[in-house]
């Protein structure tokens, strides 16, 4: 990633834990609506999570995925928030 470009600030909780958070360029989730990409700059969106996996991609190129389900995404500013019911590490 370009020195000075932006970043997106990732939390990704579950009902009674926090799953990941960081640093990301880009993170993809599944929503009722289809696969959603975010990156820093996105315009703000609040939609409905759907089952299956959140793929984050960290400023260094390292990938995290989780699974999740029952939640929702919120994009506002440069802050992804997802809150999931059931969300867990894969790798």
């Amino acid at each position: 990633m370009a020195a000075g470009a932006a970043s997106l600030h990732v939390s990704l909780v579950s009902a009674d834990a926090e799953v990941w958070t960081g640093e990301a360029s880009l993170v993809v989730a599944k929503t009722v609506e289809g696969e959603l990409g975010f990156m820093a700059g996105h315009e703000p969106v609040l939609a409905i999570l759907a089952e299956g996996q959140v793929r984050i991609t960290q400023l260094d190129g390292t990938k995290v995925l989780a699974s999740a389900r029952d939640g929702f995404v919120s994009m506002e500013g440069d802050t992804l928030t997802i809150v999931a019911g059931n969300a867990a590490l894969v790798a």
